[in-house]
């Protein structure tokens, strides 16, 4: 069954761990982060991703970046209480608008989460972060 609309929820990064993993002398920057939020609105709860970044200049994401992420989400989203995991991804730079993906991994929902499965978006300005969630419940 499918959600009506889309969920919204705001949220703040309240870990982020980062160890390089590559730094050449030239070319991009390679690390890997933990990283920990906490969501309000249609989804309340938390979060722990693991990261993969490239960065050709970590101080200036427009010069060229990019990130794979395995995220597990804790909490309640529309009312339901349980777990499941985003896989999500995105890159920026190179004059081109900033393009992202991330999914609902099918059959990681737990609780009454189990069977949800969809799209999600993260977004962030300067009104700060949210994420939007397109999700298809069980029947």
């Amino acid at each position: 069954m499918d959600h009506p609309a889309p969920l919204t929820s705001a949220f703040d990064v309240t870990g982020w761990d980062e160890t390089p993993t590559d730094e050449p002398s030239t070319g991009p920057r390679l690390a890997r982060a933990t990283v920990r939020k906490t969501f309000r609105g249609d989804l309340d709860g938390e979060s722990v991703a693991e990261l993969l970044l490239c960065q050709e200049d970590p101080s200036d994401p427009s010069a060229g970046a990019g990130y794979v992420a395995s995220e597990v989400v804790t909490g309640r989203l529309a009312g339901r209480a349980g777990t499941f995991v985003v896989q999500h991804g995105g890159v920026v730079g190179g004059g081109d608008p900033p393009r992202s993906f991330g999914n609902v991994v099918p059959g990681s929902g737990t609780g009454e989460l189990a069977g949800l499965s969809g799209t999600v978006t993260y977004a962030a300005d300067a009104d700060g972060h949210r994420v939007t969630l397109d999700l298809r419940w069980p029947d």
